[in-house]
């Protein structure tokens, strides 16, 4: 380590130690290097927890904390020729500890000190103190985007490792993480916490903007680039260094979050006017053999973990394909808008499955779906993983080569005994002589009776509908695709029924 990096490590290790309202006078030597150096010298030693603001930013109810707003000509690089800007979030309600931030300008670092006159409060608002515990909550990032000449958000960090990104004409749906840690496990999931950003300040006319952020939990530390583009999707190219303080045999890479509460498999269990609601309605994976895999999402009466095998996968995300109004009738959500999310690997994940957790919900402001890459091997106490992969966030940022599955329902076999199966299947010339398609459903739980396959005549594409008897199995995991000849003419569907 040279000496610009040893000053480097000692300057913000006592920033660690100082109040987070730091003097924002200090500047020093800044790369991503050091972030790495960091989040190496932090797992050498014990988890400690930081320090919570006092309890009246605690006491908070959600509408006094919603009504402290930043104000926007309080932004970063707010009317300079830097063609982002930065806002920033309080503590408090449901984020009781803070982050530090520093800006990178012309390779030096130099802190943001919080400020409580960055924000207007409604009268509602109580006196709230002042002290050395005081920082910012999170961040949100602007740029142009819809409006020439004015700024709009697209991206945002905070809480624990979450973070969320919009593409053109979007509204803020799923989130990310850092890491997942343990989800679905009996003793209980961890969630790490970026403890930490630097914000590169970009030139003027540049498209791209790079966050560093230092992540810290009980069993690993990590160091995080962001190389965040904002457009008609926004991308995120994201390298990732791991230190774990221990053994990591659960641990979800490039997690996403999101929430699953009915449509038309489900819709008999909520007695709702709108005919569906979801930020995401399906995970879509392309394995490492090339195959195309769809499976819609299902809200289960248990918890419920699906594992997908794989060697290297090419790529894997929670989609949200239904994009009009009236799949959701909601003027309000406007889960029409809702972005999709996929990731695609930038190394050799080597061995591993692509895991989905889904757990019971009875409302909508439960996030009760998590997609992640779990590698095969566990991450050992004390090693370096280096990780890297694309983030794409937008309406359909992977489409697939294959006509795609468009909608999934569910019911009673009204004319025959035990449940149906209806799969919709978007037009392709591959479907213009339907004789010459065939199917392929199965299932290695239950009796399916031969497809039928017709042309939806409101989509112009094909459905099949296919029954089952579950008989009294608690669950069956089915399989449906289109062939011409021996040749895949769909995406695979696949769908685990719960009773």
């Amino acid at each position: 380590m040279n000496l610009t990096r040893r000053a480097f490590l000692a300057s913000t290790s006592a920033l660690f130690l100082a109040p987070a309202t730091f003097a924002s006078g200090s500047e020093v030597p800044f790369d991503r290097n050091d972030v790495v150096e960091l989040a190496r010298e932090l797992a050498s030693r014990p988890f400690a927890e930081r320090e919570m603001v006092p309890q009246e930013w605690q006491d908070l109810t959600y509408t006094q904390y919603r009504s402290i707003r930043f104000r926007l000509d309080r932004a970063l690089w707010y009317e300079t020729e830097t063609p982002f800007n930065v806002d920033f979030f309080t503590p408090g309600l449901y984020f009781p500890r803070t982050v530090k931030v520093t800006t990178v300008e012309n390779g030096m670092a130099k802190p943001v000190a919080f400020d409580l006159e960055m924000f207007d409060k409604a009268e509602e608002v109580p006196t709230l103190p002042i002290n050395e515990t005081l920082g910012f909550s999170g961040l949100r990032l602007r740029t142009e985007m819809h409006r020439p000449g004015k700024t709009d958000e697209f991206c945002v960090w905070q809480g624990a490792s979450y973070f969320r990104a919009i593409g053109l004409h979007e509204v803020y749906g799923l989130s990310a993480r850092g890491l997942a840690l343990k989800t679905g496990d009996p003793d209980g999931e961890e969630f790490p916490e970026f403890i930490r950003f630097w914000l590169e300040r970009p030139e003027p006319g540049q498209r791209n903007m790079v966050v560093h952020a230092l992540m810290d939990s009980p069993s690993v530390t990590g160091a995080y680039r962001f190389n965040v583009t904002a457009g008609a999707d926004c991308i995120m190219d994201i390298e990732a260094t791991l230190f774990p303080r221990e053994e990591l045999p659960h641990v979800g890479i490039a997690p996403g979050t999101s929430m699953f509460l009915f449509d038309q498999t489900n819709h008999s269990q909520f007695d709702d006017f709108r005919p569906a609601v979801h930020d995401s309605d399906g995970l879509l994976i392309r394995n490492g053999a090339g195959e195309v895999i769809w499976r819609p999402l299902a809200n289960p009466t248990r918890l419920q973990i699906s594992s997908f095998v794989d060697m290297n996968p090419q790529g894997f995300g929670l989609m949200q394909r239904k994009r009009e109004f009236s799949d959701y009738a909601d003027l309000e959500a406007n889960y029409h808008k809702r972005p999709s999310l996929w990731v695609e690997p930038g190394s050799d994940w080597g061995k591993g499955t692509v895991t989905l957790v889904e757990i019971p919900a009875d409302q909508e402001i439960y996030d009760n779906i998590v997609a992640y890459w779990r590698p095969a091997e566990p991450y050992a106490a004390g090693s370096q993983v280096d990780l890297s992969y694309r983030l794409i966030w937008g309406e359909e940022p992977q489409r697939t080569p294959m006509p795609r599955v468009i909608n999934t329902a569910m019911g009673e076999n009204t004319f025959g005994e035990g449940r149906l199966a209806v799969i919709d299947f978007e037009p392709s010339p591959l479907f213009d002589d339907l004789e010459a398609v065939s199917i392929f459903a199965n299932s290695p739980h239950a009796e399916t009776s031969d497809g039928v396959l017709q042309r939806n005549p409101d989509t112009g594409g094909l459905r099949l509908a296919f029954s089952f008897q579950p008989g009294d199995r608690d669950h069956v995991e089915l399989r449906a695709q289109l062939l011409v000849g021996k040749q895949p003419a769909s995406e695979v569907w696949l769908y685990r029924w719960t009773a």
